[in-house]
């Protein structure tokens, strides 16, 4: 089975905006009186704003109204916080990889937990380096459900077992298995031990050393 494509998250992956996640989380947590840090903000990788905000909360149950005015809220600060970032906010490697990609002619796309994941790549200057840009607006189950890679694997008219997920979060590599996807961890073990492959970062890659690993996991 051949690699025909890359679906890659945003967060962690391509750029890192956990600050800036952290940040508006933990602005409102401060104005609601809730404990936030960033071992708490840690948990939230590649979780979507709803389940994020849930899981703060520690089983503290609100009205439908409420989440939907405090998830607006925190994506309000956190859209103050990313009017920064620029090309210069890639992270090492990413923007040599995907153009490797696209030397190699392969497919690339997008599968971004976040909402305003297109933003986020206009600002960057790589929508250029990307087929498909799906984000948490165009399914309705988000990871650890396969969903989103489901629905940018179709949209770049390549099968998932055809597909190579890029992920840095636990939830984001439980999707992409679930979805039969061929994954690649970024960080540490401990976070994404389960991807097929792991990598510190995309600093360094290179395809050519990349593909032997990946498609030796056919025989799985």
């Amino acid at each position: 089975m051949p690699v025909r494509a890359f679906i890659f998250d945003l967060d962690g992956v391509l750029t890192d905006t956990a600050e800036y996640h952290y940040r508006a989380w933990k602005r409102l947590a401060d104005e609601e009186g809730w404990p936030f840090t960033r071992q708490d903000n840690e948990a939230l990788r590649g979780i979507p704003r709803r389940e994020s905000l849930l899981m703060i909360l520690k089983g503290q149950t609100l009205p439908e109204e409420r989440i939907l005015e405090l998830t607006e809220r925190k994506n309000r600060y956190y859209l103050e916080y990313i009017r920064e970032v620029s090309p210069g906010d890639l992270l090492p490697g990413a923007r040599e990889f995907l153009q490797e990609l696209r030397a190699a002619g392969l497919k690339t796309a997008l599968g971004s937990a976040s909402k305003n994941a297109p933003q986020v790549v206009q600002q960057l200057g790589i929508a250029e380096l990307l087929d498909v840009i799906t984000d948490g607006s165009s399914v309705a189950r988000q990871k650890p459900a396969p969903d989103l890679f489901l629905y940018a694997a179709e949209r770049l008219g390549v099968p998932p077992a055809e597909c190579v997920v890029v992920e840095d979060a636990a939830a984001g590599i439980a999707a992409a298995r679930a979805g039969g996807f061929r994954s690649i961890g970024l960080g540490p073990v401990e976070r994404v031990g389960a991807a097929d492959v792991v990598l510190p970062s995309l600093e360094g890659v290179r395809l050519e050393q990349l593909l032997p690993h990946l498609l030796a996991l056919e025989s799985r």
